[in-house]
This record gives C-alpha cells, structure tokens and sequence, in this order.
C-alpha cells in the first residue's frame, strides 16, 4: 500500500502556556495597583492554557444548554440543562472570584485583580462569564435596596459555586441575571410594557414579555417593569421565600450566533413576583450602574479575544513553513501579526486602566470616577467595534485550517460581534459618550487630564490631541459625526496610555499607523520602520 498519509508541516496544538503572561496585562496589573494578585493570576493563567481546559470549553459549546418547560408529568419546571463542563466553567470562575467578590473582599486593586483574572479565564470560553459578569455588575444596582443588598450581595460575592433551584437564602452561593429588553424597544427600555402592580406583602407583581434574558438558570434577575410610578427596577428570584416557584417561565431559548454554551431565554412573568429596587420611577438610574460594569466587561472581553487570536495567530505563523521558510518570517505576515498585536495591546492596556479607575472611584476619586464615566463609553464602542475586524484577520493568519472548528478560530470569530452588541451596541454606546460629555463636561476636562500627561512626547499624538479639541469645538452636525468623534477620542486615549506605559515598539507602532491619518485599511498595513521583532516577542505564547 503506498505510503500517502505522512503528516508533515503541522502546526502543534497550542495547549500548556501561561494565558496570564501577558506583557501588557501584567504590567498594568503591577502598576495599576494589583501586584499582591499576581500569583493567583498566574495559576488561572496556567490552568486557561491547559489542553484540559480547552476540552471543557470545546464540550460546552458542542453541547448547548437544552430547555426543560416541564417534567414528566405536565410539571412546569422551566429548567435549562448544560453540559457538565459548563458548570466546571461556571465553578472556576467563581472560586477565582471573577464575579462579584470584589465587592466584598474590598482589598486596594480588587477590581482590577478581578479584571485581570477575566480577561485570562475569558480566552477559554466567552459564553460562561455572561452570568458571571452579571453577577459582578448587579451588586451596585442592588445596594439601591439596602436590606436586600445586607442580605444577599455576601451570597453574590461567595466563591463557592452552588448550583440548582433553591430559596436564595439556603444556598451557599448566588448567580444574577438581566432581564430589561422587550421585542418592541431593544435598548429603549424606557418603551418596556411589563406591568409591576404593588401587593400587600411588600412585593410587587409583574406580568409581561422579555425578549432576551440571558443566563435564565440564574438565582436572582434584576429587571425594569412599569410600576404606577413609572419605569423601576425590582429583583425577582427564582424559587420565593416559601419554597415555591417564582411565576418566571422560559419560552425558549434563542438560537444564536456564537455564544453557544450560554442559554438566553425568552421569558413570560406572570404576576411574578419581585422586590422594588430603589425608588419606584428611577429604573434606569437605579440599573445604570449595572450597565456601567457589564460594559467594562465588554471591553475586557473584546480585549481578551484579540489577545487569544494574536496568540494563535502567532503560533501558527512560528511552526508553519511556506515557500521555504517560516510563514512569521515572511516581511507581509510580520506585519499582519505585529498590526494584530499592537491592536491587542491598546485594548489590553486600556481595559485595565478602565478597571484601576473603578477602584479608584469606588474608593472616592472624583477625578477617576469622571474619567470612567467618558473613557469607558468611549472604550466600550471602539474596542468591541475592533474585535470582528481583528478575529477575522487572526482567522485568516491560519489559512483554511483556521476556517476549520477544530482550530478554535471559528468559534472566536461568532463571539466577536457580541460584545459590541450587548450592553448597548455601537451606536447607543457612541452616544452614551456624548450624552456624557454634554451632561458632565467635567468628564471632558478629566479625560483630557489623562491624554495630557503623555503631552510632548510623540509629535503624532500631541497633534492628534489638537485635532480632537478642534473637533469637539465644532458642534455642527455633532450627532450625525458622533461615531468619528468617538473613534478619535479612543485612539488619543490608548495611544496616550501606550505612549507613557507601554513598550515603545508598540507605542511607535501605532501612533504611526492610527493617529498619522492611515486608520480604515486593513491589518498589516504598518508603515516601515515598525520593530516588528520586539512588537511579536511581546505577543508569543509562554510555556507554563
């Protein structure tokens, strides 16, 4: 028989690396103020470049959750069944308190540890941390009822994982979900039709329609209803105080893009009951705050993905031969990939400043708090608005092999978009930043604070500093060019941020290609005289 199967110029499987040794990540960490989390971080990092944690993540999307309306009998039950890999997922990310315990465990740069370690855990598999996200960003909304938040944020913040249905109060730890979008309005929540009627115990009734709620196995679900004072926000769990089954029931699960091993549900409250969170009327500005952290989480996210797509792209280029030599040696490919490391880089680093100033703000920083406010918008749309761009280009960094699901680009390549999507797609987050700017200018003067201690060091980006003031002082047609003006406003920002702390390579790198007027063309564009070699060194994986 002859010999037709020899297998040869194959890239090996990039499992046994430290995910956590990230250059950028890891500098930030130490000097955002979150060193004393480094070992921790470490293990996680060890544990996300295991090949065992690739299989959890591969099964848990093979697999999809599977909705349980009732049991045998004619029971309604409304469960979701996961693969038992999902809840191996679910139980990492808990225990490494990737979701609320920082709220809790209060140490100096507890938010910043926490996002360092999702930005690590995120590369596995994106669809779990959706509950776990939500779970971290419901604690602030919650506090708006003081009571319930002393009874149940140290369930929340718990590292223990402790699923299935039972009376909040008798589990050893809590997961919260979202339920505010409606089929008529999406982000107009203000639109919402569900009804919230005021009962005699304390509680109030709510009947109606949500059109995506995600994570529907959670315990709790912060949700906006109309009460009879207008739009609120109320919590409602799941199994009620007496033991009984809250009048939550799923419909179905949405068949989604990516984002496989995550159930999103359709649901149907009927009289269900909730508590009132905050004050009747003051919905949005009671889960606002909710909002602000699950979009910090999107930035991370997207963050996390380039960082995952650079990595594999880079591996593959360093064992692949073509045309004689190794494809990472070839001048057009070390271009594609220092363009796609360069652009991880400016998300990682600006990600984690995000997440030093939400310690510094919940520590009482006005000056950090008012630079979040705007920075984060702003970051929030144009990082997530890079991501498809960048996991396309990773993609294709493999050839056809990438286009394959056993290489894991696939499924990076369906997530991308989402991020982008969730907690209010590019256009609401576009606007969010100039409702801050116009409401707040103090936000103006903060975030040009920021960018202006990078002043007089690169030419490209004190000029493009000038630029943007320039833009924000013309006010014609202000909404229709909000999008630009945004886009300008986060290059300033990460170009600054890489300027003073990042490595200069990188930081030349890009003020060359995205503050010198090139920015719309595709990856692999950089001018000549980019040091290539120390840009790609900062983006090889580490063996663990």
């Amino acid at each position: 028989m002859p010999q037709t199967h020899e297998v040869t110029n194959q890239v090996p499987d990039p499992y046994g690396h430290d995910v956590a040794a990230e250059p950028a990540l890891l500098e930030a960490v130490r000097r955002e103020g979150a060193g004393w989390a480094e070992p921790e971080l470490r293990e996680l990092g060890v544990l996300a470049g295991s090949e065992q944690a690739a299989e959890w993540a591969r099964l848990a999307n093979e697999n999809r959750p599977v909705l349980r309306t009732h049991d045998r009998y004619g029971h309604r039950i409304d469960e979701v069944e996961f693969h038992p890999y999902w809840h191996e997922l679910m139980r990492t990310a808990v225990g490494h308190g990737l979701h609320a315990a920082p709220w809790q465990e209060r140490q100096p740069g507890a938010h910043l540890a926490r996002a360092a370690k999702f930005h690590v855990w995120s590369q596995v598999e994106a669809g779990h941390t959706c509950p776990i996200s939500m779970t971290y960003a419901a604690v602030p909304a919650l506090r708006a009822a003081p009571e319930l938040a002393d009874r149940l944020e140290p369930l929340l913040a718990s590292r223990t994982y402790d699923f299935g249905l039972r009376e909040p109060h008798t589990k050893r730890g809590l997961i919260a979900g979202m339920s505010m979008t409606e089929k008529q309005g999406g982000s107009d929540v203000r639109t919402n039709t569900t009804r919230a009627v005021p009962g005699p115990d304390g509680m109030y009734r709510l009947t109606g329609h949500k059109w995506f709620t995600s994570a529907p196995m959670s315990d709790v679900f912060l949700t906006l209803a109309q009460a009879p004072g207008g739009l609120s926000c109320f919590l409602l769990p799941r199994v009620l105080p007496d033991g009984s089954r809250n009048r939550i029931h799923l419909q179905r699960l949405k068949d989604k893009l990516g984002n496989h091993s995550n159930a999103s549900a359709e649901i149907e409250y009927d009289e269900a009951a909730g508590w009132l969170v905050g004050e009747e009327g003051r919905g949005v500005a009671t889960i606002i705050e909710m909002v602000a952290m699950t979009r910090l989480d999107c930035t991370i996210a997207a963050a996390a993905a380039m960082r995952y797509g650079v990595v594999r792209a880079v591996h593959h280029a360093t064992h692949r031969r073509a045309f004689g030599k190794a494809l990472v040696d070839q001048p057009l490919m070390r271009n594609v990939l220092a363009d796609l490391a360069v652009e991880s880089e400016a998300a990682t680093t600006v990600a984690m400043r995000l997440a030093g100033a939400t310690d510094r703000a919940a520590a009482g920083d006005e000056g950090e708090a008012l630079l979040r406010r705007l920075a984060l918008a702003v970051s929030k749309y144009w990082v997530c608005k890079r991501g498809p761009a960048h996991a396309a280009e990773a993609m294709e960094c493999l050839g056809g092999n990438g286009y394959v699901e056993e290489s894991g680009m696939p499924r990076l390549y369906r997530e991308a978009p989402l991020v982008s999507i969730w907690e209010g797609s590019g256009n609401v987050a576009a606007l969010d930043a100039l409702r801050a700017m116009a409401r707040r200018p103090a936000t103006v003067d903060a975030f040009f604070a920021e960018v202006g201690q990078a002043g007089g060091a690169d030419r490209r980006l004190d000029a493009a500093v000038m630029a943007l003031r320039k833009e924000l002082a013309d006010l014609s047609d202000l909404e229709y060019r909000t999008r630009r003006l945004v886009e300008s406003m986060a290059l300033v920002l990460q170009g600054s941020l890489l300027v003073r702390h990042g490595h200069p390579a990188v930081a030349d790198a890009f003020c060359a290609s995205r503050l010198g007027g090139g920015l719309g063309g595709a990856f692999g564009t950089l001018p000549p005289g980019v040091d290539t070699a120390a840009v790609l060194d900062r983006a090889r994986p580490v063996a663990a």
